[in-house]
């Protein structure tokens, strides 16, 4: 990694998500019984789990951003149930079917190869675990969806990888997960650019 990668994109990435705030406290309150997040990276929603959540185990590529998260689990009540480990997505360092909930924030934008993290997420799911999500997308509108494709090369270089025009919940879908709650919306603080998100929950039957 480098310099701006591992110090300076992390401040940058904590100041642009924080209007997402109150999507990201509220989807990790849904999480229970041992859970993997997958892209942790500096720990920011790790003060939004509740007891129900028993055991977390962080997922990141960037071993500067793990040791930030790390710090933030240190002042935590219940800072025991953490665990941090560093890898990629596309080949989960897990047994199968051994979470009960799998969480990807603001996350699968990023990842290389996201086909490969969508079923690897799949896989270490339990049958009847839930996949919690809420992602940035291709904006549905045309008009914004060109200029999203415009701008993606300049952004991805900027943003660490970032990309603004994937179509994530048809990835999910073709890694197997049933789709029970899909909210596809414009966000109200972000432009349109990269405004277009869906949440939801999907399960493995």
């Amino acid at each position: 990694m480098s310099l701006y990668e591992d110090h300076v994109f992390p401040v940058l990435l904590d100041f642009a998500t924080r209007p997402f705030r109150r999507d990201r406290q509220a989807l990790v309150a849904r999480a229970r019984g041992r859970v993997l997040e997958i892209g942790i990276g500096t720990g920011a929603n790790l003060p939004y789990y509740t007891d129900a959540a028993t055991e977390v185990v962080g997922l990141e590529p960037s071993r500067a951003m793990l040791e930030d998260a790390a710090r933030v689990a240190a002042g935590l009540h219940g800072k025991t149930r953490f665990e941090f480990v560093a890898g990629g997505a596309e080949a989960l360092p897990f047994a199968d079917q051994s979470f009960d909930t799998v969480i990807a924030c603001l996350v699968f934008c990023t990842i290389p190869e996201n086909e490969a993290a969508a079923r690897e997420a799949f896989r270490v799911l339990k049958p009847g675990g839930q996949f919690l999500f809420f992602e940035h997308v291709a904006h549905p509108r045309a008009s914004v969806r060109r200029w999203q494709e415009r701008l993606n090369p300049a952004w991805k270089k900027v943003a660490c990888g970032c990309n603004l025009n994937r179509d994530t919940a048809a990835l999910f879908r073709q890694a197997g997960f049933r789709m029970d709650e899909c909210d596809a919306f414009e966000h109200p603080k972000v432009p349109a650019l990269a405004g277009a998100m869906i949440r939801g929950r999907a399960t493995r039957d």
